[in-house]
């Protein structure tokens, strides 16, 4: 009983692993079909964002767009049950704009986790956080006071 959680975990995490490294890192954007469940849910893409594989193609689109060279490491993953834990490094140089903030030109490195539910052999659900304040700071867009 044992042997085939294991198995089932590492199933789940192979899951995962394709979706950052085929289809966010390599922009092949057809492996979502095989790897997103059509009801799939993010819970962390801007409102109005479309359900299922098409919502992530729309949501990958506008980042890669923003970041081209978007590359994202996976520096710790854990998985029990349908559920797989991701400890992520995002990279990528700012040449598009992102929610109406012009490029700026800048590489920005930033932090991220994500929960991810799996049913059957593809991703039907994630949680995600992002250092989004790390990544503006960076960027150049905001600063933040210096405390003394």
């Amino acid at each position: 009983m044992v042997v085939n959680k294991m198995i089932s975990a590492e199933q789940n995490k192979a899951v995962v692993r394709r979706f950052f490294e085929e289809a966010v890192n390599k922009g092949n954007l057809n492996v979502l079909d095989q790897v997103i469940a059509d009801d799939f849910l993010d819970r962390n893409v801007p409102p109005g964002t479309p359900a299922g594989p098409e919502g992530v193609k729309q949501f990958l689109r506008m980042v890669r767009t923003a970041f081209p060279d978007l590359h994202v490491s996976i520096d710790d993953m854990l998985a029990e049950g349908e559920k797989v834990v991701a400890r992520l490094t995002v990279r990528g140089t700012h040449k598009g704009e992102l929610m109406g903030i012009p490029p700026t030109g800048r590489q920005a490195t930033w932090g991220g986790m994500d929960i991810i539910r799996i049913a059957g052999t593809k991703m039907a659900e994630r949680w995600g956080l992002r250092d989004f304040l790390g990544m503006m700071q960076q960027l150049g867009v905001i600063s933040l006071p210096v405390q003394k």
